[in-house]
């Protein structure tokens, strides 16, 4: 029987303005609307890759509700551990694209989500996961609430307990980690996060994450300066090993931010059993960077890596930690073409792009 690989977390409606407008600009006035959500991110693009998925989540029992499980059906997403919850709603994010030396904004409205209300037990985990090969977890859904950190750690739990391989994004989000009177974001989120790590084997993250949910740093690193010093990164993966000796494995994206429309991408994948770092894209044996001078939508680029990376280490032709990371990377750089939270593109034209099909040429 195949394994399904499984993700946690929140699905929302994601709102944005036509082109590069600003909210203000655009409001009043139409909005796209789309649905998104790291976790649920994931799935879709692993499902658009040809793996077989399941979303675990909550969702309010009305016609958004709907409209969001019709929208992952569409991708092939098995939506069967979904929670209709009576009261909560359907959290919400508006976004306006930033462009050059504008960034992008993201805007929350995510208080009193079905998922933010329905207690850990609700899940089932045990049931929902006795098939799974895989369960991948981030950072941002166990910064909503105490109740949904509380279910962020009992599926982790239940994971490790079934002997599932456990995956978790920290993906830090400032402006979520507030449901803890008295105690500020970092703080918040490393208490919480310690108790989710622990039944972890893959961690993925960037540099920030580190230092935020970790307190990792990189010495005289600038994030800001679009230049990364890419030879200290296996010692931050060994300091991740050495606060959790149960990781196996850590992905580390490599962003280098020159504009908001300009950015050099790559990653390293730090294997623990032989203490090895890999990094991609590589061209002839040196590391090399994409250069993605016209972002379309940088937001889920680091799912889309997630997805990729699962994806591949999922795949007997592609698991090696080489091409794994080589796959992860080339699917998140196709990623910021497409418009939207999900990378729509498939297994096949991934792997053209790893080997060195960066054209863009038209395929007729």
């Amino acid at each position: 029987m195949t394994k399904i690989i499984c993700t946690f977390g929140e699905i929302m409606g994601r709102f944005q303005p036509e082109g590069f407008a600003r909210l203000k600009q655009a409001l009043p006035g139409p909005l796209n609307l789309t649905f998104g959500g790291a976790e649920a991110n994931v799935a879709a693009s692993i499902s658009m890759m040809g793996k077989p998925t399941r979303f675990i989540s909550a969702l309010p029992q009305n016609d958004l509700g709907d409209a969001c499980i019709s929208f992952l059906k569409g991708l092939d997403v098995d939506t069967s551990a979904i929670v209709r919850t009576k009261g909560g709603r359907l959290g919400l994010y508006f976004i306006e694209a930033g462009a050059n030396q504008r960034p992008s904004k993201v805007v929350y409205d995510r208080a009193n989500s079905s998922i933010s209300e329905t207690e850990a037990a609700t899940y089932h985990f045990d049931e929902v996961l006795k098939d799974a090969a895989w369960l991948h977890l981030s950072g941002i859904t166990p910064a909503l609430s105490a109740a949904a950190a509380d279910a962020v750690i009992s599926a982790a739990q239940a994971a490790k307990a079934a002997g599932i391989t456990v995956s978790c994004d920290l993906n830090f989000r400032k402006k979520l980690w507030d449901w803890k009177p008295g105690t500020d974001a970092k703080t918040l989120a490393r208490e919480t996060m310690s108790q989710v790590l622990p039944f972890v084997d893959v961690v993925i993250a960037n540099e920030e994450d580190c230092s935020d949910v970790l307190n990792i740093q990189i010495e005289d690193q600038n994030i800001h300066s679009g230049s990364l010093q890419i030879e200290k990164y296996p010692e931050v993966a060994r300091e991740v090993v050495k606060m959790f000796p149960n990781v196996k494995q850590v992905a580390i994206t490599l962003r280098e931010s020159l504009s908001a429309s300009h950015n050099n991408w790559g990653a390293m994948f730090f294997d623990v059993a032989s203490d090895t770092p890999y990094y991609a894209p590589l061209q002839e044996g040196v590391y090399q960077p994409y250069e993605i001078k016209n972002i379309v939508d940088r937001v889920g680029g680091g799912d889309s890596f997630a997805a990729g990376l699962i994806c591949a280490l999922n795949d007997d032709e592609l698991s090696a930690p080489e091409n794994a990371i080589a796959y992860a990377v080339a699917a998140s750089c196709l990623a910021h073409s497409i418009l939207g939270d999900v990378n729509y593109s498939t297994r096949d034209e991934v792997v053209n792009l790893m080997g060195g099909n960066a054209s863009g040429r038209v395929q007729r």
